[in-house]
């Protein structure tokens, strides 16, 4: 068995409801004043202990080996050992960056003393300081909503908090503040300090700025303080966790670029070397590159349930590479993975008790075949207003004409002040009609039923590329192909791209990220015909990773039309980005953020080119100041730039909001994770300034559980 340690980047103080039970009498130091009056930064000079340094003292754990009971044990004031720190400390929910185990503090400036919190007992900073520092001799701390406003916001806040956190991957020990905290350098200096000189690790303390806020106020701290970026604490680490599951099959090593001749099976779990933009159905993913968790094979990842991870070195991983060829059983966990072998019977068992169900799919709606307005797809629901009302009916009835993506597209078109493209939506019939017209239908049903291509991969792949081309090379209807000309001379611009649009796609529960066709048409370049396009983005049903993913789900492949979404093209953008309206790294919705991955220009964000890296943050723009969390930055801007200017960030939190709430009624459920998966452009006519354009919004599937 092999099996890695790890914790996420950030473990926040939540702005959550905690324990108001009274407080206890804990205490009974000499407090001195008891006002709670802090006035400013002019207390700060006499906060820190005169204490000689970490050095000079002889560390003892505090809490005794034999008995270490965390029940007992509601907060520390000195640090020993490492058993001190593991019986306070947690494994953090927030997961932006594998790491070890978080801890939170609070220095009380009243009685100048610093307490490291049971994070276990006392999950966030206000349960801790109502209990034990209110009342009993201290002055009473107040309920949640001003403690939180207080305590993270004001320059003379009573107490300085904060969290202590051990990175295993680049060893590191820092402490950091909540991003939205907007605490002084002199401040973060009596607190780094107290803590440095109150814990066993105080030499190697470094402080971590966890937003660009933050990272300016730190730019101000004494030399005396060491720091670390996000960048260089991610750089560190070496297990990444993308879809947390539990799943068995066969080991196999795959290179990234043999994928597209490599005939993969259902129970495979495989080892790659690079990220791909897709996968065919496979049990679970390890890439030896780090991932983005917006990627194609991620969300197709978390669509499956099936476990997705990243680790340096698998690629001549020893442990790996010694189960090649054998049926295993890959664990990937928030802080921990592990495989081990299991014998050909106990993998049998698996399969068959965790076989997906079939799943069932909106049934097609060949009634309708006039090319639509975008706005005209969802004509009864009204544009935003609030409450937003439930979509799903008006969805019910869209989707089985004109598929997932184009009637999500039309109800963007619905939510006021979000800027979506005038559109078209040409809905599945055509695509029915075209098989039928030249017997492809029937072909279809053959193909089906041949005993050959249903048991081998290599015959499969090779019969769905020849219907592919067949269905290319049929002619389209003339009569379609002149309306459909004359319709897109009218939009912005004539230059357009053909989306797919089926009705297995952009469902709750069933996204299809990535598996179908876009393509470009343009009625005045010859290069770029509207009929190929249109024809190539209806083929891509039967591509051989759309295909085994609808088998492996169950879906019944002639149940499946392909709509067209036609969108204008967006051929000089600025910049493009996919964004999650809810914070994947946080499961518990303590602290609601955006996730959002941004490119210069066209280079992608969810497969870029080697080398590339893009602006990859948390946007937290509910609180103060819209703190933002940079997990990397791109290098196609200059060094201490950003991809989007503050203004243009701020454009596109507002309109994350507007989605997330306009659509919260229809997806969001208690206990399941909520979020819109919105694809974006900065883009603007020539000489104007560049807005941002919304060009997709569907369901999130979230990022996956730990199995009991």
């Amino acid at each position: 068995m092999r099996c890695s340690t790890l914790l996420p980047l950030l473990l926040l103080s939540c702005l959550a409801c905690g324990d108001t039970s009274a407080p206890n009498d804990a205490d009974t130091r000499d407090t001195g004043d008891t006002s709670g009056g802090i006035d400013g930064d002019t207390a700060d000079a006499e906060d820190s202990m005169d204490i000689e340094g970490p050095d000079a003292i002889t560390w003892e754990c505090q809490i005794p080996a034999a008995t270490p009971d965390p029940e007992k044990t509601p907060y520390l004031e000195v640090l020993g050992c490492e058993g001190d720190f593991t019986t306070l400390a947690s494994e953090p929910l927030d997961a932006s960056i594998p790491a070890a185990r978080s801890l939170k503090t609070v220095y009380d400036r009243v009685g100048k003393v610093l307490y490291f919190q049971n994070v276990d007992l006392y999950p966030i900073h206000y349960d801790f300081c109502r209990a034990h520092l209110s009342g009993q001799g201290l002055p009473i701390v107040p309920d949640l909503g001003t403690f939180n406003g207080t305590e993270y916001q004001s320059p003379s806040r009573r107490f300085l908090l904060g969290s202590v956190t051990y990175y295993a991957g680049p060893d590191a020990w820092v402490y950091e503040l909540a991003p939205y905290d907007t605490a002084s350098s002199a401040m973060i200096t009596t607190a780094f300090e107290e803590i440095r000189a109150h814990a066993f690790f105080g030499k190697d303390l470094r402080f971590h700025p966890t937003s660009l806020a933050i990272e300016a106020v730190a730019a101000n701290l004494p030399a005396s303080i060491p720091r670390i970026t996000t960048s260089e604490l991610f750089a560190g680490i070496t297990y990444q966790p993308l879809n947390l599951a539990t799943s068995m099959g066969r080991l196999r090593f795959v290179r990234a670029a043999d994928l597209d001749t490599t005939a993969l099976d259902y129970r495979d779990i495989v080892v790659l070397d690079f990220v791909p933009n897709d996968i065919a159905v496979v049990q679970g993913l390890i890439t030896e590159q780090l991932q983005t968790p917006l990627a194609h094979v991620n969300v197709l990842s978390q669509n499956r349930g099936t476990p997705n991870m990243a680790l340096r070195g698998a690629w001549s991983d020893a442990t790996l590479r010694g189960l090649e060829g054998r049926w295993v059983e890959l664990h990937v966990g928030a802080f921990t993975w592990s495989i081990r072998e299991v014998t050909t019977t106990e993998a049998d068992a698996w399969w068959e008790a965790h076989r997906p169900p079939p799943l069932g799919i909106p049934n097609r709606d060949l009634s309708v075949t006039e090319i639509r307005e975008i706005a005209d797809v969802l004509p009864t629901v009204p544009v935003s207003s609030t409450p937003f009302g439930d979509l799903g009916p008006a969805l019910d009835v869209a989707i089985p004409a004109f598929g997932g993506k184009a009637s999500h597209y039309a109800a963007l078109g619905k939510v006021s002040g979000v800027r979506v493209y005038r559109a078209l939506a040409i809905p599945l019939s055509h695509y029915a009609k075209h098989l039928a017209d030249h017997g492809l239908d029937q072909a279809i049903d053959a193909m089906l039923a041949d005993a050959a291509f249903k048991s081998d991969p290599l015959v499969r792949r090779q019969r769905l590329a020849e219907l592919q081309a067949a269905i290319i090379a049929a002619p389209i209807d003339p009569a379609l192909l002149a309306e459909v000309t004359a319709r897109v001379k009218t939009l912005p611009r004539s230059r357009v791209r053909f989306r797919s649009s089926t009705n297995a796609e952009d469902l709750d529960g069933f996204t299809g990220a990535g598996l179908y066709t876009s393509e470009t048409g343009d009625p005045n370049d010859p290069d770029a015909p509207l009929d190929t396009a249109m024809k190539t983005v209806w083929a891509s049903v039967w591509r051989f990773k759309a295909f085994d993913e609808r088998e492996y789900r169950g879906i019944d492949h002639t149940a499946v039309g392909m709509a067209l979404l036609v969108t204008p093209s967006f051929p000089d953008e600025e910049a493009n980005g996919v964004a999650i309206t809810g914070n994947l790294f946080d499961p518990s919705g303590m602290e609601p953020g955006f996730v959002i991955n941004v490119q210069r220009g066209d280079t992608s964000v969810v497969l870029p080119p080697p080398g590339v890296s893009s602006d990859y943050f948390i946007y937290y723009f509910d609180y103060p100041g819209s703190p933002v969390t940079f997990l990397t930055h791109s290098n196609l801007v200059a060094a201490g730039q950003t991809v989007l200017t503050r203004s243009q960030l701020f454009e596109l939190g507002q309109a994350l909001t507007k989605v997330h709430t306009y659509f919260a009624a229809t997806y969001q459920r208690t206990g399941h994770f909520y979020g819109m998966d919105v694809e974006f452009k900065l883009d603007a006519p020539v000489g104007a300034e560049p807005r941002v354009w919304l060009k997709q919004a569907r369901p999130h599937p979230g990022w996956g559980l730990v199995p009991p």
